[in-house]
């Protein structure tokens, strides 16, 4: 990811974003999973950002 430059700062902005299911079912890890995952993904393209890893934890 590239440094931002503003007049006396230099800067890399990154975000650790966690998204949790409610009560945390197992439903994450089969189809639905990978559906959520090729929709963050064509936003993340859409919006300009650019997305350095993804997964899934069983907790």
């Amino acid at each position: 990811m590239d440094n931002q430059i503003l007049a006396h700062t230099k800067y890399n902005c990154t975000y650790h974003i966690v998204f949790i299911p409610k009560y945390r079912r197992k439903v994450m890890y089969g189809k639905i999973g990978k559906e959520v995952g090729e929709i963050l993904s064509t936003v993340c393209k859409i919006t300009g950002v650019e997305l350095i890893k993804g997964g899934v934890c069983p907790n």
